[in-house]
């Protein structure tokens, strides 16, 4: 028997993921892939169960090496494919769960959920299931011990396996997953004050890493990663106010912002030259001087940020997605929307839901970064965590505390509320509104913030550097 191509691809979709199959059967073919066309060949409803199975079987029998299935949102199509003996689907939604899917579980089945992801999003998805692959010895035993079980044969419990041969001086393998929750673990952390001084002493910024700081706290696997490459053994947290390269940290943080009615070109053309002379992290303006700011930061490292629904929230969710989707083709790079407050108090959350949905979608399919604002001013605090679950659950990149337009602006309670309710899921927190000095910000920093949106950011920033040099 003639062996299997590693380019042969089995893919099947029921009539909800009809669409996203088509897209992803030129996307492969483009790439060099035999692809197999399991169905469904329309739109009409059709059972899942069926397509699925049919996959499945075509990469249990080797006919294909690997197999894509897309239903509504592909968790029925995973349990399906793996009722197939020797077949190994997994659900993916983000490029880690696709990454961890193959190098931890040498899934043989990607399933994906086209309610779920957009079409950029899947195709980066599938790209990663494709080009990773289990080699490490501690999964690959995992995986034979799956198999094993799948063959009904018994599996010794934990304490009558043999122990590990690995020499105790020798350095385990860390995966990319085991690398997330190193980093997650650093961002609990930063929310601790009870550091001693002889814990926050040391010589970090001896070296040439990048110091962290507890200021900038997004989560950096690649940068842990570097660490330990470089044989360090304890990642610690020293407190902001004793580092001296704190300052150009906290830029890094803030987005340069600007949203008055009535600012003018040459408002923001300032807007952007100092953005560029301090390097903020974005600058963010109203929707129609996207085109202008794109122009002014070409070849900066500073991002363009936009807002959608500013500031009300009340349009309704294809509205939004409509200016988001205009946004980004403008030029835009990050677009901070506002919630459907009213529909959140009225207690219709499935409308929330799809109102941030449209927009993370444009943003997935544009490569953008989606921020929530939920107006936390106007909220109950059991408002405040669904709103926050609800863009956990629309695959936000952050929430976002408010406008500036509301009854007031960010607080370090509203902060560490929605830290606790989004950390866990490796969303961000933005604080905005009222943030005018360094002492403002290293609340909210402490309370969870990841981003700051401000006014005053050059204020900020100058108060910080004379407070490293005082110490």
């Amino acid at each position: 028997m003639t062996a299997v191509s590693e380019k042969s691809i089995a893919i099947g979709a029921d009539h909800s993921g009809f669409r996203l199959k088509e897209i992803l059967k030129v996307h492969l073919r483009d790439q060099g892939y035999e692809v197999k066309d399991c169905g469904t060949f329309g739109e009409k409803s059709v059972d899942y169960p069926d397509i699925a199975r049919e996959v499945a079987q075509h990469v249990a029998t080797k006919q294909s090496s690997f197999g894509i299935i897309i239903d509504g949102a592909g968790i029925g199509s995973a349990m399906v494919a793996n009722k197939i003996p020797g077949v190994r689907a997994a659900l993916s939604y983000d490029l880690s769960s696709a990454k961890n899917s193959r190098e931890h579980n040498d899934a043989n089945v990607l399933t994906l959920g086209a309610g779920l992801i957009g079409t950029t999003l899947a195709k980066q998805i599938v790209d990663t299931f494709l080009s990773h692959n289990c080699t490490v010895e501690r999964h690959l035993k995992r995986v034979k011990m799956i198999e094993e079980i799948e063959k009904g044969k018994a599996i010794q419990p934990p304490e009558q396996r043999e122990e590990s041969t690995r020499s105790p001086d020798s350095t385990p393998e860390i995966s990319g997953n085991d690398l997330t929750e190193i980093a997650q673990r650093v961002n609990q952390l930063l929310n601790q004050t009870d550091i001693t001084p002889a814990e926050s002493s040391g010589t970090h910024c001896d070296t040439d890493m990048i110091c962290r700081c507890g200021v900038c706290v997004e989560r950096m696997p690649e940068t842990i990663r570097q660490f330990i490459d470089y044989g360090v053994d304890r990642i610690g947290y020293h407190d902001a106010t004793g580092c001296e390269c704190v300052p150009e940290d906290i830029v890094h943080c803030i987005d340069h912002t600007l949203l008055k009615p009535d600012a003018s070109e040459t408002d923001i053309k300032k807007l952007c030259a100092e953005a560029r002379e301090y390097k903020f992290a974005s600058v963010c303006v109203s929707p129609s001087y996207v085109p202008l700011v794109a122009k002014e930061l070409a070849g900066s490292p500073v991002k363009v940020c936009t807002v959608v629904g500013f500031p009300s929230g009340a349009h309704i969710p294809e509205i939004k997605a409509l200016e988001t989707r205009r946004a980004i083709r403008d030029g835009a790079e990050e677009i901070d929307m506002v919630i459907n407050i009213g529909a959140l108090k009225s207690g219709d959350d499935e409308l929330v839901y799809r109102d941030i949905l449209r927009v993370s979608e444009a943003c997935e399919d544009g490569g953008a970064i989606s921020k929530v604002i939920i107006e936390a001013a106007l909220l109950t605090d059991d408002e405040k965590v669904r709103a926050c679950e609800l863009a956990q659950k629309a695959r936000a990149n952050y929430v976002k505390t408010s406008t500036g337009f509301g009854p007031h602006g960010a607080t370090a309670e509203d902060v560490s509320l929605m830290s606790n309710v989004v950390a866990s899921s490796g969303i961000g927190v933005k604080a905005a509104g009222g943030i005018r000095t360094y002492e403002d910000v290293q609340k909210m920093i402490l309370a969870g913030a990841t981003r700051i949106g401000a006014s005053a950011g050059i204020k900020i920033v100058q108060q910080a550097k004379e407070v490293t040099l005082t110490n």
